[in-house]
């Protein structure tokens, strides 16, 4: 659940979450999301035991993950290569 901290004059509410809610939106792991938090690719806070999330800095970091069209095509086989051009073991 999130929740926002107390409105400073002038500035916008900043909105936390806690390490379980940050790994439900982005559908990881806890494990996953600290070694994201340990790696330096999404930044957190640590307030004394408690380690908080921005709401922004986790949907940041979910748009910097995008895919690019195009990028995956290493992952599928190229439909111009058949398995007739493929050697056979013998």
């Amino acid at each position: 659940m999130e929740s926002a901290a107390t409105d400073r004059p002038g500035q916008p509410a900043v909105e936390w979450l806690s390490t379980a809610e940050a790994a439900s939106r982005l559908g990881i792991t806890a494990r996953t999301l600290y070694r994201f938090i340990d790696e330096g690719q999404l930044p957190a806070y640590r307030f004394g035991r408690v380690i908080r999330l921005r709401v922004a800095e986790v949907d940041d970091f979910i748009d910097t993950c995008r895919i690019e069209p195009g990028s995956l095509d290493h992952l599928y086989a190229d439909p111009s290569q058949s398995s007739d051009s493929v050697p056979s073991a013998r």
